[in-house]
């Protein structure tokens, strides 16, 4: 049973000693009706004025608590034990008390935040939106406090000119704009460098005293938890799920052998600027960067949060509209939008996104969406697509009855890897990978790499992998791009550029 524990004696402590606690759980869990457990029994109290850490592996429950704690839960899901919030059962409210509960007093922030921005608002309206005092002044002030640099007209950006950071922070502030009395926060430091990581932590300590509000956050990160937490509440997976059987399939059109792979010159850009906004009034986010991946290579974009790495990673997939300068592959012209790339160039070049719920529709099961881009192939006939399907599961390690899951009823790491499978059912030959162990804990964050490594050795593959984890860039790539303030400062072997 899972069970609230303080954490060592070096964390902070400034917060007055606790009252009533805000939330208590008693042998809470949570369970699908055909037995699957998605939270084991947890056992907590959380109080105001402190910051509380759910710590485990990814699959342990962290997601689950934080949203039984706002009622959101997968269809048919069976909850036993005893849970208050606010002296209110989240799961047993009418639908409108329900909603007044999110929308005043308990706040919540997803793993993927950016997913619940209005695209076409800007991140100043977004804040307005939600806040109690809507005036532009105090508007400013809270997108400044959850360190979002508002003095370079970043409040007047939309979320696809922010980068992944920069949406958490706004996500936070919108959450700040209610005063609400609880804040849950999923993985609130994912994709961001160490230094920003503890700027926020010291943020959270700061809020929670501050506001006397009741902080809890999900984190895979240790360093996260002992910067900003008094409390911790590891959690531990009932059950780990059985590992596929037999050895990974190969799909159809992929090299099994390195040797057999064509020579040719890689992805590659030259001259690329790229902005956001209007061309009367472009935002620049990289400028005159050079890029190579030779064929089989592995590849590491690393810098700063809001440096320009995703954005280098879409101008590569030709998904970011605005930029200019020279796409090649293999030596040949490369179209800066996707529409305007032939069907092979757009099978040959995948992105893995950095939050797999932004691709993973949670309405389809796994097996429908990896099957939808296997139509798109010229010998891809139905009565073969669940095989096909069953080879992608297999090749990422997991199950083939996860064929029939939804992503609602998958571990973070989980849905990584059928995001992971639904960009290798195209056969790539470029695989580009935006932060895709972010928010895993260590152990799952290298079986991904290990994963990926795997998977590049055996069909000629290479790899692209924008990360701030420079431990593993430093174990699993062979050069890497050092990208800061949108320009690429130093290129090279990692082993001679980056040490840790």
């Amino acid at each position: 049973m899972n069970d609230l524990a303080p954490l060592p004696a070096s964390a902070p402590s400034s917060a007055p000693a606790p009252s009533s606690p805000l939330i208590t759980a008693a042998r809470l869990q949570v369970r699908l009706p055909q037995g699957q457990v998605l939270l084991p029994e947890t056992t907590a109290q959380i109080h105001a004025g402190r910051v509380t850490a759910l710590m485990g592996a990814s699959g342990s429950g962290k997601t689950t608590l934080l949203r039984t704690l706002i009622g959101h839960l997968p269809p048919g899901a069976v909850v036993t034990g005893a849970l208050d919030v606010l002296g209110r059962v989240p799961h047993q409210l009418p639908d409108g008390e329900l909603r007044a509960l999110r929308r005043t007093t308990v706040a919540y922030v997803g793993q993927d935040p950016g997913s619940a921005l209005n695209p076409r608002m800007t991140a100043r309206r977004l804040v307005a939106e939600l806040a109690v005092d809507p005036g532009e002044e105090k508007v400013l002030e809270l997108l400044a406090e959850c360190r979002l640099p508002v003095g370079t007209g970043t409040a007047d950006r939309r979320p696809s000119a922010l980068s992944g950071g920069q949406q958490r922070r706004v996500a936070l502030a919108r959450a700040l704009a209610r005063n609400p009395r609880i804040l849950l926060l999923d993985e609130p430091t994912a994709g961001l460098d160490r230094a920003l990581r503890d700027e926020i932590a010291h943020l959270l300590r700061h809020l929670a005293i501050s506001r006397n509000l009741a902080v809890v956050i999900a984190t895979h990160d240790p360093g996260l938890a002992d910067a900003c937490a008094e409390h911790l509440i590891r959690l531990t997976p009932s059950t780990a799920p059985a590992p596929p059987s037999g050895t990974a399939a190969e799909l159809p059109g992929t090299v099994a052998d390195p040797h057999d792979a064509p020579a040719g010159d890689g992805l590659a850009a030259a001259s690329i600027d790229a902005h956001f906004g209007h061309h009367r009034r472009p935002s620049p986010v990289l400028t005159d960067v050079a890029f190579t991946a030779p064929p089989g290579s592995a590849a590491a974009v690393i810098g700063p949060s809001g440096s320009g790495k995703t954005t280098l990673l879409r101008v590569l997939a030709g998904l970011h509209p605005h930029h200019s300068g020279h796409l090649t592959l293999d030596g040949r012209p490369l179209a800066a939008r996707v529409q305007r790339r032939t069907r092979e160039q757009r099978r040959r070049i995948q992105l893995v996104p950095q939050n797999p719920l932004a691709t993973l529709n949670p309405r389809h099961t796994v097996g429908r969406q990896l099957a939808r881009p296997l139509r798109l192939g010229p010998d891809a006939h139905r009565s073969l697509r669940p095989a096909r399907v069953a080879e992608l599961l297999a090749l990422v390690e997991l199950p083939a009855d996860y064929a029939d899951r939804y992503p609602g009823e998958l571990s973070g790491g989980q849905r990584q890897r059928v995001s992971i499978a639904r960009a290798l059912a195209a056969a790539p030959d470029v695989l580009l990978c935006d932060e895709v162990t972010s928010a895993l804990d260590a152990d799952t964050a290298v079986g991904i790499m290990d994963l990926l490594t795997r998977l590049r050795t055996e069909q000629r593959m290479t790899l692209v992998v924008v990360s701030h984890e420079h431990h593993l860039v430093a174990r699993y790539t062979d050069t890497v791009h050092l990208l800061d303030a949108g320009r690429i400062t130093g290129s090279g072997p990692t082993a001679r550029l980056l040490s840790v």
